[in-house]
């Protein structure tokens, strides 16, 4: 799950939020999030100081498994930034495509259909984006 992902579910009015909510009902089981801070910093842009302290009281209430990045996971997102330079591909992006690789994920829960799409991983032919 991507950090836009997560943030459509928190803010009701996002024209994702339907969306991503069907998708996540869809595959929950399955959830791997590593990048809460990014999320955390949309939210208090977006939402305000008290929606973030909702955001972050509710974290553990929300059944995601939370992964860290390894070593190696950092070495492998250098490589994809600079392999995907022109794409305007961000650290968390490709932080999220390094550790799918490493967790053999084939589904990406995202609302950034272009960015996911350009990625070629090394496990499998594309990813299954969702929603």
């Amino acid at each position: 799950m991507d950090s836009g992902f997560l943030y459509a579910l928190i803010d009701k009015t996002d024209e994702y939020s339907q969306e991503v909510n069907q998708a996540l009902i869809d595959v929950y089981e399955e959830v791997i999030f590593p990048v809460p801070a990014e999320t955390a910093y949309f939210v208090s842009r977006n939402l305000g100081a008290n929606s973030l302290a909702n955001f972050l009281a509710d974290i553990p209430k929300m059944g995601l498994i939370f992964e860290t990045p390894t070593f190696e996971d950092y070495t492998r997102s250098a490589e994809i930034l600079r392999k995907y330079n022109d794409a305007n591909i961000d650290f968390v992006d490709a932080c999220i495509v390094a550790m799918a690789e490493r967790l053999n994920v084939t589904k990406i829960l995202t609302v950034d259909r272009r960015h996911f799409s350009v990625f070629k991983p090394k496990h499998c032919k594309s990813f299954e984006i969702l929603p």
